[in-house]
């Protein structure tokens, strides 16, 4: 096994010195109140995160201008008053011996809240291609504002402390609007060939240099390909990122995509292997002589270490990794990695949370992320006697949780292995990171002292006899079989059957239900030998979104596998080899079927709710036991209620 001796060397630029290669990136958490301004919420999730002993800490992106706002609640560094609440973050985070550099933002056309209040500008009158709306078209005295705005916050930064400042020039922001003929069409100085559309940002960067002076350390996020169809490539950023250089960069932050990139490749899914994308950093490499940081879905620094070591990047990124476990880097110094949750890249409590809900940064698989200040680190006061039934997800946090914080642990499993869902879930393609998590966190409770009992299904009588002082029910759910015509013949199988392997795929196969594991259940059929799969789902809409990464991946294989999607129907009837659907336009037969996979969905299993209510037993009910839902959910409902007995 690597020592890790690449990735925790020492690293000089400029006037910083990094203790290591290790970067936590910028990353946005909206934990910052409506004016821009830090909160105890950030400081707290920003002292978390510099725990791991990462070499440099790059705060999130920060707003250089009112109108540049992604959303009212993102940090600000656009006036004097917001300094003083930077600098505690500075303070907090070299209290933990790292370097902190902040990066500053502009959004331009991609924002919500300023298309909404009509105020998006952009290099030209072009809409978003997330958002819509029509953004204003920049005059040359908007542009030589913002310009000014970035070398203003780069005062404010140094000001306000901070070792080093980051140019956002990546993802889509205006920075990057202005490097892709997806949103520059000028024909003035500012548009025209690559070199000529990246005037804006040469311009930007000579200005805050020309502010801080020559020490201090700037770093540059790029999109070294924008991965969408006729965007710009590796070989125009090679253009590029001399001119970078000669005009004051001294790092370059390789990172990939905008938006509008299929499957979300900012934020890439599970589908992408742990650095995949450090050969953009290499491209950067051949053609500039200042450090290049490499990014793409890292979460192991043994594999950060040997691309460090080929030299492929000189510094590498762990995002995603840092909220879902930031002591994977002291567990991995001190040989314990086996103890690290790894980032499963769901994106539920990152990404999806902040541009589908709006709301502010969690985890879904580490529920201190983003609750930092009600997350109780000290021992209860008195240690109950605590059972919590059902070891989903949910149920292994909340026992997981109830442990750490000293209670005594009782956890209840009717089947003889620990996991619930996740335990067919895991057997979709790609997914086997899934079960490395549960069986990791299972390990972690039992470690704690959890007294786990699986094989046990909890009765009301061992409720009435135990009376145990604090109950959590998560049971989870059970799959519902809707009242179809001939559901009972021995074509039709459960979906969790065919994933856990005791029914084998058929050749010629239904799913009823095109729901996540309506799909993950074709994936999986498809992968194990299935010639043709057919899913049939009663919404007009598919229920699992393209605009999500994972579900992107999923229509992406399902399509090369010629599987057929038929939404807006009703199966009427099953047949020993054929399925007959009701559309709104007719009645159709599909023939040559030898295999039906019910996947229409599942209902809450909360029967003991009641004799906990009847008993007077302090109980909680969390996750699918409520209502079928995420990772997220069930994992955040255990935690608290743990923390709340």
């Amino acid at each position: 096994m690597s020592t890790l001796e690449h990735l925790m060397q020492p690293i000089k630029i400029r006037s910083m010195e990094l203790a290591n290669r290790v970067v936590v990136p910028p990353m946005g958490t909206f934990l910052s109140n409506e004016e821009g301004m830090a909160t105890d919420a950030y400081l707290a999730y920003a002292k978390r995160r510099v725990k791991s002993g990462a070499g440099l800490f790059i705060q999130e992106f920060t707003a250089v201008h009112p109108n540049g706002r992604a959303l009212p609640s993102q940090l600000g560094i656009y006036k004097d008053d917001q300094i003083p609440g930077l600098k505690k973050i500075v303070d907090a985070v070299h209290a933990q011996g790292t370097k902190i550099a902040v990066q500053l933002h502009h959004a331009g056309r991609e924002s919500m809240y300023n298309l909404r209040i009509g105020e998006a500008i952009a290099p030209s009158a072009i809409p978003s291609l997330v958002y819509g709306g029509n953004p204003r078209e920049m005059t040359l005295d908007d542009i030589h504002e913002i310009i000014k705005a970035f070398g203003a916050a780069a005062v404010r930064a140094r000001e306000a402390g901070y070792d080093a400042v980051e140019l956002h020039s990546a993802h889509g922001f205006l920075l990057h609007q202005f490097l892709s003929t997806y949103s520059n069409q000028r024909t003035d100085e500012y548009g025209g060939d690559m070199l000529q559309r990246a005037r804006f940002v040469i311009e930007v960067l000579r200005e805050v240099r020309r502010q801080v002076g020559d020490d201090y350390p700037i770093s540059i996020r790029l999109s070294v390909e924008e991965e969408i169809k006729n965007g710009f490539t590796a070989a125009d950023m090679q253009k590029v990122a001399p001119e970078l250089v000669k005009s004051g960069c001294d790092i370059i932050h390789a990172s990939f995509g905008t938006h509008g990139s299929p499957a979300g490749i900012t934020q890439a899914p599970i589908e992408y292997q742990p650095g995949f994308n450090v050969g953009l950093a290499r491209k950067m490499k051949e053609v500039v002589n200042v450090p290049v940081i490499g990014v793409g879905r890292f979460n192991d620094p043994f594999i950060a270490d040997e691309c460090i070591a080929r030299g492929d990047a000189d510094l590498i990124v762990f995002g995603r990794q840092h909220l879902a476990d930031p002591d994977f880097l002291q567990n991995a110094i001190k040989g314990k990695f086996e103890d690290t949750n790894q980032c499963l890249a769901c994106n539920q409590g990152c990404i999806e949370r902040a541009m589908y809900e709006q709301k502010s940064i969690r985890c879904a698989i580490n529920p201190e992320t983003g609750q930092e200040l009600i997350y109780p680190t000290q021992s209860a006061e008195v240690s109950r006697n605590v059972w919590v039934i059902g070891a989903g997800p949910g149920g292994l946090t909340a026992a997981y949780e109830a442990a750490r914080l000293g209670h005594k642990v009782t956890l209840f499993e009717k089947q003889n292995e620990t996991g619930g869902q996740i335990r067919y879930a895991s057997q979709a393609p790609f997914k086997e990171p899934y079960r490395v998590w549960i069986n990791r966190l299972a390990g972690k409770a039992a470690k704690l002292g959890v007294d786990i009992k699986t094989g046990t299904e909890v009765t009301e009588q061992m409720i009435v006899d135990a009376k145990p002082y604090v109950v959590i029910l998560a049971t989870g759910g059970q799959e519902i079989i809707p009242p179809i015509e001939g559901i009972e013949l021995p074509c039709v199988v459960s979906a969790m059957k065919v994933l856990n392997g005791e029914v084998a795929v058929g050749q010629n196969v239904v799913i009823i239900g095109a729901g996540l594991i309506g799909m993950e259940t074709a994936d999986y059929v498809v992968a194990n030998g299935c010639q043709s799969v057919t899913l049939v789902e009663q919404s007009k809409k598919p229920p699992v979104k393209k605009a999500t990464s994972h579900g992107y991946m999923l229509h992406k294989r399902l399509k090369g596998a010629a599987a057929q999607q038929i939404y807006g129907a009703e199966v009427t009837r099953i047949d020993n080899n054929s399925v007959i659907i009701k559309t709104e336009q007719a009645e159709q037969t599909l023939n040559q079927v030898d295999q039906v996979i019910l996947a229409v969905g599942m209902k809450p299993l909360n029967e003991l709710a009641r004799v906990l209510k009847e008993q007077g037993i302090r109980h909680y009910v969390i996750g699918d036991a409520v209502k079928t839902r995420r990772i997220i959910e069930a994992t955040e409902e255990g935690a608290k209620a743990a923390w709340d007995i």
